[in-house]
């Protein structure tokens, strides 16, 4: 089932997510309509707080990047309860844009490596190292349930060239493909 994507100005954005259990009522198909919604937004990551839910849980399928990129195109995950362990002291520029800021596309900064721990869709516990794209992705999600946006992340000058296009967003002006829930 395709949920609406909650856009910028949502409450639900800002919050810090809450942990879940195994028992999280009909996570699994919770799961799955987290991938089929991104499938139809044509995004590659999303992030519960984006479907309305304050829970630490993400998705993450790299598979549009496959002819670029083989290793990238096999990256396909589940994130239940995420803790970001270690970011590297390097950082690379690279733009981003998100399924809740409908039309917005801007550079940010990000570590280059990452260290994170999570809980697969069975709950077996993972620690891993990503880096590069991978490392970008998974950063933009993980922000997602700590309450940030990417759009925190651009410089202060940009953030104000921005102010007039998320007033928009908020008002529920903004154009885009799928199903949204504005603020």
């Amino acid at each position: 089932m395709i949920l609406p994507i909650y856009t910028y100005g949502n409450a639900v954005l800002r919050k810090h997510t809450e942990p879940i259990a195994a028992t999280y009522p009909e996570l699994n198909t919770l799961i799955s309509n987290m991938y089929e919604t991104m499938y139809h937004a044509e995004g590659v990551g999303l992030a519960a707080p984006q479907v309305g839910l304050s829970i630490r849980l993400l998705v993450i399928d790299l598979a549009p990047f496959k002819e670029d990129d083989p290793e990238l195109g096999a990256f396909k995950v589940v994130m239940i309860n995420p803790t970001l362990l270690e970011r590297s002291e390097e950082a690379v520029a690279g733009e981003e844009g998100c399924l809740s800021i409908p039309g917005v596309h801007e550079t940010v900064m990000r570590a280059v490596k990452i260290k994170i721990k999570y809980q697969d869709a069975d709950f077996v516990e993972h620690i891993e190292e990503f880096e590069g794209y991978k490392a970008r992705v998974v950063q933009h999600e993980y922000d997602h349930i700590e309450g940030h946006l990417f759009t925190d992340r651009v410089t202060p000058i940009r953030r104000q060239l921005l102010k007039s296009r998320l007033t928009s967003i908020v008002k529920g002006k903004a154009s885009c493909s799928y199903k949204v829930k504005t603020a």
